[in-house]
């Protein structure tokens, strides 16, 4: 303070060494362009999925795998089944698994025990997957769908030689194996010799990771700020392992009429690794009975 009472403004020296002094305690480095992008890399991979597969249902994907013998054409036309289980009308509809591909068809309302669909997908068929898993259910309102009927369709020879087929097969279901109906499927293969090899060009770009950037020894960081009610990183516990996925005796069920001769412990065992995923459990098994 000076003689007559005005406080002194502070020196340039003093505000430059002050300013160095913060710039010392800042991390200081270039950010990425994309660094405000919200979207994930799983999320864009799987949008990604869904437009390939969009495309390959369309019958114009660009991309061909190497590891399949063609293109199957599928086309599930209608049923006859054995049983009304609604209390009312049932509105069945139809799900397919080949390989990794799954699909269904529109609900017939009130198909009853003679639903049509005429549904026809495009999907590859890998190398060694002759056989697709197919389910009808009812489709319900105020509960969960009602799985009336199921089976294994092998894929018929004449369609691995290039004919195609337009033949029933039997359904297994509460009246037994095979008994619950029959459903009526038209099949038709491309090889993979005949379908057009295009190249596929994508403006797709993986997203950037942000930088680390780390102090050098002695230097100051500046501290970390923590929303309020946050817990610091350094006080975090260190994430627990997850218990293993536990399979439900209706899920046990349903697996074993799929696969009646497959021993339990292994069913346990590919659900585990397969991280609780029942699809993804029924393809792995399918692809080791094709084995």
């Amino acid at each position: 303070m000076s003689t007559d009472g005005s406080t002194a403004a502070p020196s340039a020296q003093q505000t430059g060494t002050g300013s160095a002094s913060r710039r010392d305690r800042v991390m200081v480095g270039e950010l990425p362009n994309d660094f405000l992008r919200c979207r994930s890399q799983e999320q864009e991979d799987e949008r990604i999925a869904q437009i390939l597969q969009a495309q390959q249902q369309a019958g114009f994907a660009n991309v061909v795998p190497a590891n399949i013998v063609g293109r199957l054409s599928i086309t599930v036309v209608q049923a006859k089944l054995n049983k009304n289980y609604g209390l009312t009308k049932m509105d069945p509809y139809c799900r397919v698994r080949l390989g990794h591909t799954v699909f269904e068809t529109p609900t017939a309302v009130n198909g009853a025990k003679n639903p049509r669909w005429n549904k026809t997908v495009q999907t590859y068929l890998p190398h060694g997957v002759d056989s697709m898993y197919l389910e009808i259910f009812d489709e319900r309102s105020f509960t969960m769908d009602d799985r009336v009927a199921w089976g294994v369709i092998t894929i018929p020879q004449s369609v691995m030689n290039g004919d195609t087929a337009d033949e029933w097969f039997n359904l297994s279901g509460r009246l037994g194996d095979g008994m619950e109906g029959s459903i009526n499927l038209v099949l038709t293969l491309t090889p993979a010799s005949s379908l057009p090899q295009m190249n596929y060009v994508t403006t797709y770009q993986t997203p950037m990771m942000m930088p680390m950037y780390y102090p050098a020894p002695g230097m100051a960081v500046y501290p970390q700020q923590v929303p309020a009610g946050a817990i610091p990183p350094q006080q975090q516990r260190p994430q627990q392992l997850r218990p293993p996925p536990v399979l439900s005796e209706e899920d046990m069920k349903q697996i074993k009429d799929m696969f009646p001769t497959m021993e339990d412990d292994v069913i346990k065992s590919v659900f585990e690794a397969n991280g609780g995923n029942k699809d993804a459990t029924i393809n792995s098994l399918l692809a080791m009975n094709s084995d």
